[in-house]
């Protein structure tokens, strides 16, 4: 990959702020777009004749072209210019967005969702990497400051806004919505961030490395997407794509650190800083958006939620990450960023476990409370996270660095989703016999015979009240599981070599 010069530029005060406005809320809307569609899932299935399984397919199709193609951020900054590629990907996104919003069919919103997650792929990193050389290096705090919060917000105001325009509009809006926020971004970074345009220079491109990524990635994902329906191992089918994926992997480790223009820079993983840090994101990111794609369709299915409602209740941790952040800002540079990070990461570990204490009648607030108190401690490993992942790297392997940043933190969101909902199902049909076993059918047989029913209304009753405690208890053991993942994250982050100064790394480890 190349290097991206992080410098100050001379914009004014009201520029830097215009211009890092508009880059964040570009990488906002990319992020956005990862759980916008979350709650609209089930108004989609229905729209267009397919199951909720394959409505997931919309989630995990985004996120894996996405994590495919943000290795090649620094190949295509390297051959047409930082800005330029940024500009082209964000007016892509405008277009692909455009044709989700019309699709009649599964197979068309697919394509065009894959073709979303492969211009996003682009925004996300040069966003960070151009929002550094809008501010002068004293400020640069800040600037990831702001970036880390739309990172934050996105995922978490997805739901809100999805909820919102498919209950009062169409689900087509949470896909209509984006262009004109594409116009305006596009707009401001033409007058503003054009200037700070970086030379181009002709660079091979590495197929054969782009190849086998697609296969290992690709084969990995529909492995975890069709596991499920087809007796995972038990189908020849799984276990080749499972050799596919776990051959190709290999391949392409041994490739990339021989090829001398390799598509993903693992060279820069000598720096233990850099690979504790992504080894620490992944599985804390994981775990934390696990969350975000059970609880909302839950909350639909079997709560009685609407879209609306079940988005908002996810939207609180945004609210309370929004508070936090600029107290995070202030402090990250005084303290060893190990020690925010973790206590950060293990801050949501006990939210995940106060989460296991939810039934199927708790409450709004219930639900919504620990999700808001959760917001207050993401700032706290997000935004220092970011900053030993950028800070342990040489200055011309940063553009490298924040790619392998973006690609781990959106490969995580693919595999979380389709772990979590895998093991979520699981789970429901390890908790059918749990719970007809404490509910004691044939006593409350008798008892509502007794009542009048009829013995096909009994039945139903039954099944439903078995299905919506199965259900509830699968959600509780989902968050024992995260909370276990987060705490091992908050652990491996002190692997990394202790910081020389208060909130950054020495550079070379």
């Amino acid at each position: 990959m190349t290097g991206i010069v992080v410098n100050y530029n001379g914009l004014s005060p009201s520029q830097r702020l215009t211009a890092a406005i508009a880059l964040a809320f570009a990488n906002f809307m990319v992020i956005l777009d990862l759980t916008i569609a979350n709650v609209a899932v089930p108004h989609i299935a229905a729209s267009l004749g397919i199951t909720l399984e394959q409505g997931t397919w919309i989630i995990t199709s985004y996120a894996v072209a996405e994590a495919i193609c943000v290795p090649l951020t620094g190949w295509m900054a390297g051959r047409f210019g930082s800005v330029r590629t940024f500009m082209v990907s964000m007016l892509g996104f405008g277009m692909f967005s455009f044709l989700c919003g019309v699709s009649v069919s599964l197979e068309m919103l697919l394509i065009c969702r894959i073709g979303q997650g492969i211009v996003g792929a682009f925004m996300m990193p040069l966003s960070q990497t151009l929002l550094l050389k809008v501010f002068p290096p004293d400020k640069q705090n800040y600037a990831m400051g702001l970036w880390a919060v739309t990172t934050l917000l996105a995922p978490a105001l997805g739901p809100i806004f999805g909820g919102y325009l498919t209950d009062n509009y169409s689900w087509h809006w949470i896909f209509l919505i984006n262009i004109p926020v594409v116009l305006l971004c596009l707009f401001a970074c033409w007058r503003l961030v054009r200037p700070l345009e970086t030379e181009s220079r002709i660079v091979p491109v590495d197929l054969i490395g782009l190849a086998l990524l697609i296969l290992a990635v690709g084969c990995l994902q529909l492995v975890l997407d069709l596991g499920r329906t087809h007796d995972w191992f038990g189908d020849p089918m799984i276990v080749a794509l499972t050799v596919i994926s776990v051959v190709s992997f290999l391949f392409f480790i041994i490739w990339e650190l021989t090829e001398d223009n390799p598509i993903v820079d693992l060279r820069v993983l000598r720096h233990r800083g850099l690979s504790i840090s992504l080894l620490a994101l992944g599985i804390s990111f994981g775990a934390y958006f696990a969350g975000f794609v059970i609880v909302p369709q839950w909350q639909q299915a079997w709560l009685g939620y609407t879209a609306t409602q079940a988005g908002l209740s996810s939207s609180f941790t945004a609210i309370a990450a929004l508070l936090t952040a600029p107290i995070v800002a202030i402090i990250a540079p005084r303290y060893d960023p190990r020690l925010l990070v973790s206590g950060g990461i293990i801050w949501l570990s006990v939210l995940a476990l106060t989460r296991t204490f939810w039934t199927t009648d708790s409450d709004f607030w219930t639900l919504t409370l620990p999700q808001f108190v959760q917001g207050l401690g993401m700032t706290f490993f997000m935004i220092p996270l970011i900053g030993l992942t950028l800070n342990t790297v040489e200055e011309h392997e940063v553009a490298s660095a924040a790619g392998l940043q973006s690609f781990v933190r959106t490969i995580a969101t693919a595999f979380a989703t389709s772990l979590s909902l895998t093991y979520w199902g699981d789970s429901q049909r390890a908790a059918r016999n749990d719970v007809v076993g404490v509910l004691q059918p044939e006593v409350l047989q008798a008892q509502l015979s007794g009542m009048g029913f009829s013995p096909e209304q009994i039945r139903l009753m039954l099944s439903n009240m078995v299905e919506m405690e199965a259900t509830t208890l699968a959600v509780v053991h989902v968050f024992w599981v995260t909370s276990a993942m987060l705490l091992v994250a908050a652990a491996v982050i002190w692997l990394a070599p202790r910081p020389k100064k208060p909130g950054g790394m020495s550079m070379g480890h």
